[in-house]
């Protein structure tokens, strides 16, 4: 995907997950029964784990910024994870741009 938007990664790809069950299931090249039921796509990121191409690392549920991505968040956590990417709100440029702040 990274190829198809122009950017090449000469390295291991981070994933960042709030998800320690995930990340266990992922690392663990034996296949569990318990895991048969899990679809074909997500059997790809194991392989890029055993692979050593993707390293899946825990982050707190809180502090996951690509949730702004997915999910309906509350204002104050939109407000936290869009500052968190550094992305400016629109209408604090025009405020500064009109004198209303210094």
């Amino acid at each position: 995907m990274l190829a198809d938007l122009g950017e090449y990664i000469d390295g291991v790809v981070t994933i960042w997950c709030d998800n320690m069950s995930s990340i266990q299931l992922a690392k663990n090249p034996v296949f569990h029964a318990r895991t048969k039921h899990i679809e074909v796509h997500y059997h790809f990121v194991r392989e890029k784990v055993i692979e050593g191409e993707v390293d899946l690392m825990y982050v707190n549920t809180n502090q996951q910024v690509a949730d702004i991505l997915t999910k309906a968040l509350s204002i104050e956590k939109h407000t936290q994870f869009r500052d968190m990417m550094g992305v400016i709100d629109i209408d604090m440029i025009a405020e500064k741009h009109d004198g209303k702040e210094d």
